[in-house]
């Protein structure tokens, strides 16, 4: 569960061990989506009236195509993840670095700041292997399977 009631936080801090599916709606078109899910583990509490801080981490694998022979790709991805939600009325809400509480002030919902953080610390174009040759520019061929007729003649 990445979606906490306020009323709940306002008791006191609340342990985060939850997963954010890669076919949960807050992904966008384009975004580099996980394989098998976000793991997301650390720790809410409060940060004053309206306010709340999240701190913990997240972690996952990617999922993408090699930008040099396009097979297909499994990057590993870990980050540390920190946010601030604050209430829309808070004197600091329009910030970049605070997001906005859910439902209506409602909820802390860290889906948002997940999406956020996994696809800043996604490869945008990931590699295969280091020494990868990629695909001939002329025939196409995967040059790290065999050399093609290009390169023979």
């Amino acid at each position: 569960m990445l979606s906490f009631p306020v009323r709940v936080l306002s008791q006191g801090a609340v342990q985060v061990d939850g997963d954010l599916a890669p076919d949960d709606p807050v992904w966008l078109e384009g975004d580099s989506r996980p394989v098998r899910g976000v793991h997301v583990t650390g720790r809410i509490s409060g940060a004053g009236s309206g306010r709340f801080y999240f701190s913990g981490a997240l972690s996952g694998v990617a999922g993408g195509e090699c930008r040099r022979c396009l097979a297909p790709v499994e990057i590993a991805v870990q980050s540390d993840l920190h946010a601030i939600f604050a209430d829309a009325s808070d004197e600091n809400a329009d910030e970049p670095d605070v997001l906005p509480l859910g439902e209506g002030g409602l909820t802390v919902d860290l889906r948002p700041a997940v999406r956020e953080q996994w696809v800043l610390e996604t490869a945008v174009l990931p590699l295969c292997r280091p020494e990868c040759l990629g695909l001939c520019p002329t025939c196409g061929a995967d040059r790290n399977t065999s050399p093609c007729a290009c390169s023979l003649s």
